[in-house]
């Protein structure tokens, strides 16, 4: 009987890296070459097992692309608002905050690249890119709540905010040769001047 418990552990645990190895090769080819350019066989290559292996693990492309997300948010966790949420100051709090996210974003930019190219082609992504969506509309919103604005500047301000917590404005100012410092001066005056 011990035998038998001892064999399905080893099985189990087999499985687990089996299903751990899937997910960190899907992972890294979504990085270099992207979701849309990344097929089955080529994942299970990366892992070293057969495409129905995959398919085991993994019964359609939401459940790959949902493992490969989590596990990669567990590895690259987006900033946690209590970073800047102590600030009281408005303007502090919202530099603490693009500085925090702009890092991120450097830090990880490859896969976001990758990730914002593919996402009308690759609709299992959908779900994950939604999610993260709603994470930084949660810092536009924190971030509006602090200066307070009402009316037509509360429109104003949280379209600007909206549209600076995102990591395609942040890439075309990165690619402007421009530091996460010199960015985050560019963009509070702009928040600045609208609230």
């Amino acid at each position: 009987m011990s035998k038998r418990k001892y064999t399905l552990k080893e099985r189990a645990k087999q499985q687990q890296e089996t299903h751990d190895r899937i997910v960190e090769a899907a992972m890294a080819l979504h990085e270099s070459l992207g979701p849309r350019n990344t097929s089955i066989s080529a994942i299970a290559e990366h892992a070293g097992v057969q495409r129905l292996t995959v398919y085991r693990h993994f019964a359609d492309d939401d459940e790959l692309y949902a493992a490969c997300t989590a596990r990669f948010l567990e590895q690259n966790p987006p900033p946690d608002p209590a970073q800047w949420q102590s600030s009281n100051e408005p303007l502090e709090r919202c530099e603490k905050a693009l500085l925090a996210l702009y890092r991120y974003f450097r830090g990880t930019q490859r896969m976001w690249q990758r990730a914002y190219r593919d996402l009308e082609d690759v609709p299992a992504y959908q779900p994950a890119m939604d999610a993260f969506q709603r994470y930084l509309m949660q810092i536009r919103d924190d971030l509006a709540a602090g200066w307070n604005p009402t009316g037509a500047r509360k429109r104003a301000l949280k379209s600007t905010l909206g549209h600076i917590v995102q990591f395609p404005t942040w890439q075309q100012l990165a690619g402007q040769g421009l530091s996460d410092k010199q960015i985050v001066n560019v963009v509070s005056r702009w928040v600045t001047a609208t609230a």
